[in-house]
């Protein structure tokens, strides 16, 4: 539970009383240990401090905006000047063409760029004009794939209709059979096949994309005439400086980014080819807060570090030895951990342990020695992280497995959780 007589726990029971359930979506108290701070004063580097002044290496990286480091002073002064000059104003400046101009030099198969706030709608940019460009209704995407909280894709689907969900035909990811017949079943009427760049669904392991599956995409894609979708939004410059799936060869026809482009600041970007940009002329999309001015400084900075910094190549080294590490302590302690995805975006998962009882007492270990992870989301890595922090992380990995050694035996169940990890409604 949260500490007794703490600043978090008060605010707790203040938000209790103002906030339906305390508290929504991804931040549900149910998804994390009752010990886990709910709120946080601030963030520099790669660390945060909970509400109670208490530190911690944020393996979280606020999942995922956090690419350069909180407090970034580079970005943040292109964001703060921009404020004094104006930010949301009665039409968007100058620096939403040289940010789409950046992002069409960036990202190998875009043409053009849009921009919005969040990941959802950006996803649901993308969809619109893949039904707009076909004239089409039917999506193909993959089971347990998240895309965003719209109606037509949000897990926890309570207050939408099945109508929000219609025209939507569901494979397995990485099955190209199942791929396939998916494709087949929308017949004449598909308008896309919307793809993640891996497998990075929550509570089971991840997978990286198979290049047969990602190429038959394409094939079926070209085939039919529908649009290749490429949803970006979570793994966008961790894995490539360009569209994830340039990795392996294979381009989309439209795809989506969020969460880092502007390093924690408020944007999210909807990049397409030549194919379909005139169905994306048309469709009607906005926000009053969409053409801010501030954030897309921020964002020009950001990339700005992606093109002439090692950041990638050094995350990745970070992941490496992370990733290295736990398996030499877990295989000391006696467990079996699975570790999977890319390793700038690590999960890592026990075996026997269907109602996560294990993950969760090693995830309170670790925050009780100041590092921060997930039972079972994907975590992050950021360019303010060192090879320090990762050593700590390790050290204090030791630790945990030592407590997770000892109370193994009488680990109370998680509750709920159990029914989410296997399968259930999220």
């Amino acid at each position: 539970m949260a500490r007794a007589n703490s600043r978090d726990r008060e605010l707790r029971e203040r938000a209790a009383a103002v906030i339906p359930g305390g508290m929504y979506g991804h931040q549900s108290t149910a998804l994390l240990p009752d010990d886990y701070p709910q709120y946080f004063e601030r963030g520099e580097g790669a660390h945060i401090w909970d509400v109670d002044g208490k530190r911690y290496l944020d393996m979280m990286c606020a999942y995922g905006p956090n690419l350069f480091g909180y407090a970034n002073p580079q970005i943040d002064a292109a964001f703060v000047r921009q404020l004094g000059l104006g930010d949301t104003l009665t039409g968007p400046t100058a620096l939403m063409v040289e940010l789409a101009e950046a992002f069409v030099a960036m990202v190998g198969h875009a043409d053009w760029a849009m921009f919005c706030k969040n990941g959802t709608d950006a996803t649901t940019m993308a969809l619109t004009t893949a039904r707009a460009h076909t004239r089409r209704k039917t999506v193909v995407r993959a089971k347990g794939a998240y895309h965003g909280a719209a109606p037509w894709c949000v897990p926890r689907p309570t207050g939408t209709l099945e109508t929000d969900r219609a025209y939507q035909i569901i494979c397995d990811y990485n099955d190209v059979a199942s791929l396939e017949a998916a494709v087949a079943q929308a017949g004449d009427d598909l308008a896309c096949i919307f793809a993640a760049p891996f497998k990075h669904d929550a509570f089971i392991d991840q997978a990286e994309p198979e290049l047969a599956y990602a190429r038959r995409a394409r094939e079926l894609c070209d085939a039919t005439g529908a649009l290749l979708v490429v949803d970006d939004v979570r793994a966008g410059l961790r894995i490539a400086r360009d569209c994830s799936w340039a990795k392996i060869g294979v381009q989309p026809d439209l795809s989506t980014f969020g969460k880092c482009v502007a390093n924690g600041h408020a944007l999210s970007v909807f990049v397409g080819n030549n194919k379909a940009r005139n169905a994306a002329a048309k469709i009607f999309v906005t926000g009053s807060f969409w053409f801010q001015a501030a954030p897309m400084a921020a964002a020009i900075e950001t990339l700005g570090l992606v093109r002439e910094t090692d950041y990638l190549e050094r995350i990745t080294g970070l992941g490496e030895r992370l990733r290295d590490g736990l398996a030499e302590r877990a295989k000391a302690a006696g467990f079996a951990m699975r570790q999977t995805g890319p390793v700038t975006m690590p999960l890592f998962l026990f075996d026997d342990d269907p109602d996560l009882r294990k993950g969760f007492c090693f995830s309170s270990a670790m925050l009780e020695r100041g590092v921060y992870v997930h039972p079972w989301h994907n975590m992050f890595l950021c360019a303010a992280m060192t090879q320090a922090d990762i050593d700590g992380a390790l050290a204090a990995a030791e630790g945990a497995f030592g407590d997770l050694a000892r109370q193994s035996a009488t680990l109370p169940p998680v509750g709920k959780l159990a029914f989410l990890a296997a399968g259930g409604t999220r």
